[in-house]
C-alpha cells in the first residue's frame, strides 16, 4: 500500500466492516475518514451518526459494531470508541517506522501516479500584445504555472496554453503608430517601453482624426491579410513575446513559444463557430448582432442574457473566440478537461461559456473556471504606484530581488555573487509563496515585510527550515543506508506522520485545484521539524542507532520541503 492513500485504506476498510456487520453498501468517501487534530489520534471515523440516523440505531452502537468487525491489517490499533460514535484510529508504532523508512527509496517519497490520467488543457496568464506584464497578471501566472506542476506530477498530461490579446480593433492604431515611429527612426522598430508605446499610439488616435482614419484602414487590411500590415503586427508580437519571456524567466514560469494561443490563433475559426451554433439552432439575431441565450441566465430584472458571437458589424466579439477556444481545445486536441485561471469577476462569463458549449456539444468532459482575488495595497485597494499607475511586474520582481537581498545579507556567510542567485530564489519565492499561500478565491494585502518574514507560514520560513536540514546532513557526512526508523520520542512520531501524509496534501491540493493546501503543509512540516529538531538531537543523539533514524528523518524532511516548494514552483536553496 503506498501512504498516500492511508486516509483512503482506512475509508475501504471501515466501508467493508461496515457492510459485513450492518449490511450497508458504502463507498469510502460515505466512511468519513479524516486526519484528526487532537492530540494522540492520528485518524478519526464520523460515519456513525450520520448512519445511526440512517438504520434507525444509536451512533454508538453503530460504532461498536464497526470497530468490533474492522480488520487493519497492522496499520492501526483497534480503534477507541469516543463521544457519540467518533472512531479514534491511532497508527501502530512498527507500521509507521517501517513506511517512514521505505519512503527514502521512493523518489516520488509515497506519492503514487494517478490510475486514470486525464488529458487537461489549462489556460493561464494571457497578457495583452504591447502592454507590459503588470501585477495584475501575477496571480493568473503563478496559480497557473503551480496548477500545471500540481497536475503532471499527478500523471496527467497538461497542455498550457497562454491567450495572448493580439488581435482587434487596437491593433490598427498600433500598426500605424509603430510605422510612423519608424519613419522618423531610420527604420528601427525597437520598442524601449510597451506602455509608453501603448499610451502615445492611443493619444494620437483620440487627438489626430488623420491618424485615427489611417488607424481603422489597418484593422481592415490587418483583417483581410494584408502581407505588409501583417509583417508589422508580427513585430509587436514578436516585441512583446521578448518582454513576457523576460517576465517569466524571472518567475521561473514554464511558459514558452509553443505555448501561445493568441486571439489570432483562433481566428480562422471563428465563422465555423457561428455555422455551428447556427445549425444547432441556438443562435438569434438582436439589434442586428447574432447571439446566444444560454437558459438560465437572468439579469436582476429577470431579462436573459446574452453572449454575443457575431456583432451588428460582422465581426467577431471576444465571446466568439473563447468558444473557438473550446471547441478547438476538444474537438481537435482531444481534451477531457478544460482548466481557465482567470480573475474571479469573470466567473459569469465562463459559466455562460461553458453551457453554450455543452449545449451545441463542443463539451462532454470538465470544464472549469479557476477564479482567483485581486492583490490590494495597504489602503485595500488594488495595488498601484504612488501615482496610481498599474505597477509593472518586472518592476515587482526586481524590488522583490532587492528586499530580499537585504534579508539574506542578515545572516548569510555566503560570498556576494552566491547571495545574489539566493537573493533571487528568496525573493521571487516570496512573492509566489504569498500569492499561493492563501485561499486564491480571496484577495490579498501584498505587504513585503509580512511576506520576507523568518517566521510564520512565509516561503523564506520553508527555504530556512531547508536549509538547516542540509546543513545537519553535511555535518554528518553521510547518511546511513538501510538505517531502521526508531520512533521513540513524540517528536520523532509526530514528524514521521506528518512526513507520510505529504501524499494526502498533494492530493487534495491538486483535486481542489487549491496549491494553498500544499502551502499549509510544508509549512506544518517544518513547524513539527522545529520541534523534533530542539527536542531530539540528531547529531549528538544518544545511540548510533538513533543518530542514524533521526537522519534519515532529516534527510526525508529535506526531499519533502524540496520538492513540496519545487511544485509550487519555488526554489530550495541549499545554503542561505
Amino acid at each position: 500500500m503506498q501512504t498516500a492513500d492511508l486516509t483512503e485504506e482506512l475509508a475501504r476498510r471501515v466501508a467493508a466492516a461496515a457492510g459485513r456487520t450492518l449490511g450497508v453498501e458504502l463507498t469510502p468517501d460515505q466512511a468519513l475518514i479524516q486526519a484528526s487534530p487532537r492530540e494522540g489520534v492520528d485518524y478519526q471515523g464520523n460515519l456513525a451518526m450520520s448512519l445511526g440516523k440512517r438504520l434507525g440505531r444509536p451512533p454508538r452502537e453503530v460504532a461498536e459494531a464497526i470497530a468490533g468487525a474492522l480488520e487493519l491489517g497492522g496499520i492501526a490499533d483497534p480503534p477507541e470508541v469516543a463521544g457519540p460514535g467518533f472512531l479514534n484510529f491511532v497508527l501502530r508504532k512498527e507500521w509507521l517506522e517501517a513506511h517512514t523508512g521505505a519512503l527514502l527509496g521512493d523518489p516520488r517519497l509515497g506519492v503514487p501516479e494517478t490510475p486514470a490520467p486525464r488529458r487537461i488543457a489549462l489556460d493561464y496568464s494571457g497578457p495583452n500584445v504591447a502592454k507590459e506584464m503588470h501585477v495584475g497578471h501575477l496571480r493568473s501566472s503563478v496559480i497557473g504555472d503551480a496548477l500545471v506542476r500540481l497536475l503532471r506530477f499527478a500523471g496527467h498530461e497538461v497542455l498550457p496554453h497562454n491567450h495572448l490579446g493580439d488581435w482587434g480593433t487596437p491593433f490598427g492604431m498600433l500598426i500605424e503608430h509603430l510605422a510612423d515611429v519608424s519613419a522618423v527612426s531610420a527604420g528601427q522598430r525597437a520598442i524601449a517601453d510597451l506602455d509608453a508605446f501603448y499610451r502615445e499610439a492611443r493619444r494620437k488616435f483620440d487627438s489626430d482624426e488623420a491618424f485615427a482614419t489611417r488607424a481603422r484602414n489597418r484593422v481592415v487590411l490587418l483583417q483581410s491579410g494584408d502581407e505588409e500590415t501583417l509583417a508589422v503586427w508580427q513585430e509587436l508580437v514578436d516585441e512583446s513575446t521578448r518582454h513576457f519571456d523576460e517576465v517569466y524567466a524571472l518567475l521561473g514560469i514554464s511558459l514558452t513559444h509553443k505555448d501561445i494561443y493568441g486571439e489570432s490563433f483562433y481566428n480562422p475559426y471563428l465563422a465555423a463557430v457561428v455555422d455551428d451554433l447556427e445549425k444547432a439552432g441556438l443562435t438569434e439575431v438582436s439589434d442586428g448582432a447574432v447571439c446566444v441565450f444560454p437558459s438560465g441566465f437572468r439579469n436582476r430584472e429577470g431579462d436573459r442574457l446574452p453572449l454575443i458571437v457575431r456583432k451588428r458589424d460582422g465581426g467577431y466579439g471576444y465571446a466568439a473566440t473563447d468558444l473557438a477556444t473550446v471547441r478547438y481545445w476538444t474537438a481537435e486536441r482531444g481534451a477531457t478537461d478544460l482548466l481557465y485561471v482567470v480573475g474571479a469577476p469573470q466567473a459569469q462569463h465562463f459559466a455562460m461559456l461553458f453551457a453554450i458549449s455543452r449545449e451545441a456539444g463542443w463539451l462532454t468532459g470538465t470544464a472549469e473556471h479557476i477564479g482567483f482575488g485581486t492583490v490590494l495595497g495597504a489602503d485595500g485597494k488594488t495595488m498601484r504606484t504612488r501615482a496610481g499607475e498599474t505597477i509593472k511586474l518586472v518592476d515587482l520582481l526586481t524590488e522583490a530581488v532587492t528586499q530580499a537581498a537585504a534579508v539574506v545579507a542578515e545572516r548569510s556567510e555566503l560570498d556576494a555573487s552566491d547571495q545574489r542567485k539566493v537573493a533571487e530564489a528568496v525573493g521571487i519565492g516570496a512573492v509566489k509563496y504569498a500569492d499561493l499561500s492563501g485561499d486564491r478565491e480571496r484577495d490579498y494585502v501584498f505587504a513585503w515585510d509580512r511576506m520576507l518574514a523568518k517566521e510564520g507560514n512565509t516561503s523564506v520560513y520553508l527555504q530556512y527550515a531547508h536549509a538547516r536540514t542540509r546543513s545537519i546532513l553535511r555535518k554528518a557526512g553521510v547518511t546511513p543506508e538501510g538505517a531502521q526508523v526508531i520512533l521513540e520520542a513524540p517528536a520523532e512520531r509526530a514528524l514521521a506522520l506528518k512526513l507520510l501524509r505529504f501524499g494526502e496534501a498533494l492530493k487534495a491540493a491538486t483535486s481542489g485545484y487549491a496549491p494553498h493546501k500544499l502551502c499549509t503543509y510544508l509549512y506544518e512540516t517544518a513547524v513539527v521539524f522545529s520541534r523534533f529538531f530542539e527536542e531530539c538531537p540528531v547529531l549528538k543523539a544518544p545511540s548510533p542507532a538513533l543518530r542514524a533514524s533521526r537522519l534519515r528523518l532529516t534527510t526525508l524532511t529535506s526531499r519533502t520541503l524540496a520538492l513540496g516548494l519545487s511544485l509550487l514552483g519555488i526554489e530550495a536553496p541549499e545554503q542561505l
